[in-house]
């Protein structure tokens, strides 16, 4: 690869990253703490490759003024620009973040927080007719808690749609750092038909959890009886942590 080329994907690289970061794309990848690092991550690439442009621009210039050839250097830059237009199509697109897809493939499980220690003292849910909840504390309750806290209160989840097994589930992915190291956790919605809303749909819930639906057997995948159900837009950071 030529040193043009190299240093254009480094730019393209660095902007990317700056993009993804300005528009919150980023979220998708990574937890918001990580913002910082990849803002100065993105002006560093952008910097080092523009400086090495003008740099080698400068230094054959002044070769081609020397051998009389200015015309066809001119002409293999264009051309090098001009190969990077699908390179850029591709740094700048970012992809979905991980769902419906990832949870198939991926066996679902306790939070880490809640299977370490077995015996985990929670905390009073608060009070309120209705307890909003992450599904990772949700999950974590309902295999975990042995003061039974979960039960009979009506809880508001929201996540997103995924169809296995003939069961309809709503999922979040748990991530640790970054997409890399995500797992899903998972709620079985029974007691509606939600079966008609297609996978990947995000859906705002509520209900009350079945008492003892979550074992190790099913990978810790409580059942909860629905009361509402509300099709919802995808929030922007899909991920709980």
């Amino acid at each position: 690869m030529k040193r043009e080329t190299q240093n254009i994907l480094l730019i393209l690289l660095g902007g990317a990253l700056l993009k993804i970061t300005i528009n919150g794309d980023y979220l998708r990848y990574v937890k918001p703490a990580q913002q910082p690092w990849i803002i100065a991550g993105g002006a560093v690439m952008v910097t080092l490759g523009a400086i090495a442009i003008v740099r080698d621009l400068l230094a054959a210039r002044a070769a081609a003024v020397v051998s009389g050839d200015v015309h066809a250097h001119e002409h293999n830059t264009r051309s090098a620009w001009l190969l990077m237009v699908p390179v850029l199509a591709v740094f700048l697109v970012a992809p979905p973040a991980l769902g419906a897809d990832s949870v198939t493939r991926t066996e679902a499980r306790a939070p880490q927080s809640a299977s370490a220690s077995n015996a985990a003292a929670f905390p009073p849910l608060p009070a309120g007719d209705v307890v909003p909840l992450e599904v990772n504390e949700f999950v974590s309750r309902a295999g975990w808690d042995k003061s039974g806290s979960l039960n009979g209160r009506p809880v508001r989840l929201s996540g997103f749609v995924v169809h296995n097994d003939g069961n309809t589930m709503l999922a979040r992915m748990v991530i640790g750092c970054c997409a890399a190291d995500a797992f899903p956790i998972t709620v079985r919605l029974v007691g509606e038909d939600v079966s008609g809303f297609r996978d990947d749909t995000w859906l705002e819930v509520t209900g009350t959890v079945v008492p003892g639906t979550a074992v190790r057997e099913n990978s810790y995948m409580p059942d909860l009886t629905l009361t509402s159900v509300r099709q919802v837009p995808a929030p922007k950071d899909p991920y709980e942590y």
